[in-house]
């Protein structure tokens, strides 16, 4: 499978931006994770990034401090053509949450935690990838 170039997690939350990060470096979805605990944080290491490729997927959480996931979209301007795919990775699933994103660029909503089979569905949705058989039959890792 190819890799993405690059993929942000925004979550407030250490342990669930490690474990998420540890699964997707473990399955090989990429070799590079920018994480950030929230918007604001993650748009000034977005900025500092430099010539280093933009990541093809983010997977963000809605309620953050600083900057929770809405404001972090409305400040975030790309080109449509530059956008990644933006996945609103969250245990919300509150219809004024999804009201309020439901403008924005928004490509999918999973509930978390992240597991294997939710990462293929969005690699195969959205990429036309997927994990290798192998990796889907196996048990999850300990961590």
């Amino acid at each position: 499978m190819q890799k993405l170039p690059c993929v942000l997690l925004v979550d407030d939350d250490p342990t669930t931006n490690f474990l998420h990060e540890h699964l997707l470096l473990s399955l090989g979805v990429t070799d590079r994770c920018i994480v950030a605990e929230n918007g604001a944080e993650a748009l000034d290491l977005l900025a500092e990034a430099g010539d280093a490729p933009p990541p093809a997927l983010v997977l963000l959480d809605v309620h953050m401090p600083v900057m929770d996931g809405v404001e972090f979209l409305e400040a975030y301007v790309q080109p449509p053509a530059m956008l990644p795919v933006i996945v609103i990775l969250s245990s919300s699933v509150h219809p004024h949450d999804q009201s309020r994103l439901s403008t924005l660029p928004v490509d999918n909503w999973v509930s978390k935690p992240l597991t294997r089979e939710k990462i293929n569905n969005i690699l195969m949705q959205h990429f036309q990838r997927h994990l290798p058989q192998e990796l889907l039959l196996e048990n999850e890792p300990d961590l």
